[in-house]
């Protein structure tokens, strides 16, 4: 028998690995679950970041349930979505639509949203959505030009990784870091100790 209940993570983000080390957790297994990322018709960002974090959850439950394995296992699921008001950012996979998404947020405010969602040993369901305010400084042409040239903006929601070089673009934030860079450390940790994991086993140090 295992000294912790099991920990899966539906996710193969080495940014949110990173926040639950930083946590003292260490999932037992990763799931990634592939789905359809695409905004409903007039879907507002919060709402889309909670439905991808669920439909991420269920899809990574029934791939543990066909595979037979880490069917005990307490699983996580997340989906973190960058909006400009009404507007859902895109996770960019060509230099275009970063170069949109800079021009977008430079010199303003933007609200970046994570959904978290957790399913239970016994199968139930707890969700939770967060939100921190973020404004960029005005960008230059240059700040531009040699941040798509790092391709740091790949995949990432909003086309930039406040854990990098657009760490410097950041002139003001509310709320929490960590849900800006994909999984909001707190909230997870308190929903996994309000479902009774042990969360502070791993933070004794040795005998």
């Amino acid at each position: 028998m295992s000294a912790r209940p099991q920990l899966v993570l539906a996710s193969g983000s080495p940014r949110r690995l990173a926040l639950l080390a930083q946590a003292g957790l260490e999932p037992d297994a990763l799931l990634p679950a592939d789905i359809d990322e695409t905004p409903e018709r007039g879907e507002l960002p919060r709402r889309l970041a909670l439905r991808l974090a669920r439909e991420k959850l269920m899809a990574a439950d029934g791939r543990r349930k066909a595979g037979n394995e880490y069917e005990d296992a307490y699983l996580i699921a997340a989906d973190t979505v960058v909006g400009v008001g009404r507007r859902v950012l895109p996770k960019p996979e060509v230099s275009e639509e970063a170069a949109d998404c800079l021009r977008l947020l430079s010199g303003r405010a933007h609200r970046v949203y994570t959904g978290v969602a957790l399913m239970t040993p016994k199968g139930g369901v707890r969700t939770r959505l967060v939100e921190t305010r973020v404004r960029f400084k005005r960008l230059s042409r240059e700040d531009m030009d040699f941040y798509l040239a790092s391709r740091e903006w790949h995949g990432k929601a909003g086309g930039y990784a406040i854990q990098g070089l657009a760490g410097s673009f950041v002139i003001k934030l509310v709320g929490s870091y960590t849900n800006v860079v994909g999984l909001p450390l707190a909230e997870t940790v308190a929903m996994l100790a309000g479902e009774r994991f042990p969360i502070h086993n791993a933070w004794a140090g040795p005998e």
